[in-house]
């Protein structure tokens, strides 16, 4: 029998196996809490055994989403280090998914050492890299991809 066990922070599908246990037992079995804000962390930490995570709790705070008073001055604030890797700036990615040139703000022939192209998956800059359709400005949608693999052909 599947059955959907719910909270007010999510739904989570069980299988219940209801050949080895009367109907008239109570089920061991407790809802499963999936917690949706990192400000709810504390408090479900110091009331229930287990819950799920729908966020990184490692993940850095993006500090132009939090809520901030009219009257700070966010320039003033910096960051002073960091943990860990860091994936599209740390190891090979494609040019637009790149965290030192973000794509939707920088030339797009601009590259870091780790940037490669994605139609050619070879280290930027290729042959074709820049010009009007040059690789530079490829991405993961339908008419590069296509390109990417007629070239693998």
């Amino acid at each position: 029998m599947m059955k959907k066990l719910e909270s007010s922070h999510c739904v989570i599908p069980l299988v219940v196996d209801l050949s080895s246990s009367s109907s008239d037992e109570e089920t061991p079995l407790r809802p499963i809490i999936c917690l949706k804000k990192r400000e709810q962390l504390k408090e479900f930490e110091e009331k229930e055994d287990c819950f799920i995570l729908d966020f990184d709790p490692y993940e850095s705070i993006d500090i132009s989403k939090l809520s901030v008073s009219n009257n700070l001055d966010t320039s003033d604030l910096s960051v002073v280090a960091e943990k860990g890797e860091v994936a599209c700036r740390d190891f090979p990615h494609p040019r637009h998914a790149c965290a030192k040139h973000l794509f939707e703000k920088t030339l797009h022939q601009d590259y870091c050492e780790m940037c490669y192209c994605y139609v050619c998956d070879v280290a930027a800059p290729c042959k074709s890299w820049t010009g009007d359709s040059g690789h530079c400005h490829a991405m993961n949608n339908e008419a590069w991809n296509a390109l990417r693999n007629a070239l693998r052909k």
